[in-house]
């Protein structure tokens, strides 16, 4: 009878053959008026483009807010409410903006913080929630993407209601069902409210302090915009940690069939 070492270990991933790899789900906790944010979103997104098993992942994108009282309505300028809200010289915070516009530059973005505008963007969260529910995955990867760089590349006014509604167009959610009449009811409502209140309160329970925060089956998470190895890094380990390698010892040799007959030895067979 042959031994388990008489030949190296095999590895496969395990997977049960009735329901397939076991899928993960990717939480991301973000603001749209959060610039590191824009450039996570990105590096994610290239991070997922070459992952092996992207066909069995899930992206949620969760609702975080860095300046919640911010006021609802027409945006102000950016710098000057950065002024306001940390106490800093104007200075300073230009130095901060173009930091950050010289690593965005990096990722491919555009940033032109002379036209961003501070917005309050609960309404937007609503909105990306709703998007969820009647377009998809699709449709909200769509909206976020073009709710950033509407807002960080383009100025626009992201607490003007017409400005949302030709956005949302924009991103294509008329064929997911929101139209500019059903956009406008939105903005106009508090449908998603719920789904918002409860993103924060989940955020505050996994202790989130800062975002992008991405979580992966809420067991394995990071923080900030990582470069892209990190994100791969997360994906990687996330995947082992849900669709473990399944060891098969070596020296174990499978018998073969003759004819129509089943064969049998070294405690294998094969039919």
């Amino acid at each position: 009878m042959s031994t388990p070492t008489d030949a190296p270990s095999t590895t496969a991933t395990a997977v049960n053959p009735a329901t397939g790899p076991r899928r993960l789900s990717v939480e991301v906790w973000s603001d749209i008026a959060c610039p590191w944010c824009f450039i996570g979103k990105r590096r994610l997104g290239a991070a997922l483009e070459k992952f092996a098993h992207r066909e069995h992942v899930d992206v949620h994108w969760r609702a975080y807010e860095l300046s919640p009282d911010a006021p609802h309505g027409p945006g102000v300028s950016e710098l000057d409410a950065l002024v306001r809200h940390k106490g800093l010289p104007a200075d300073q915070v230009r130095q901060m903006f173009a930091h950050v516009t010289a690593v965005a530059a990096g990722d491919g973005l555009a940033y032109d913080f002379e036209r961003a505008l501070s917005i309050n963007t609960f309404d937007l969260h609503r909105l990306i929630h709703v998007a969820r529910e009647t377009g998809g995955t699709g449709a909200v990867d769509r909206l976020v993407e073009t709710l950033f760089s509407a807002h960080f590349e383009h100025g626009a006014d992201l607490g003007d209601t017409e400005t949302v509604i030709a956005l949302a167009r924009t991103a294509g959610l008329g064929a997911a069902g929101l139209d500019d009449d059903a956009v406008r009811e939105v903005l106009a409502g508090d449908r998603g409210a719920t789904q918002v209140r409860d993103d924060e309160a989940q955020a505050r329970t996994l202790g989130v302090t800062g975002v992008p925060f991405v979580a992966v089956d809420r067991r394995i998470a990071v923080s900030g915009a990582q470069p892209v190895e990190v994100f791969t890094q997360l994906l990687d380990a996330a995947w082992e940690q849900a669709n473990p390698a399944l060891t098969v010892l070596g020296g174990l040799p499978a018998a073969t069939a003759t004819g129509s007959d089943a064969a049998c030895a070294d405690d294998s067979c094969a039919i």
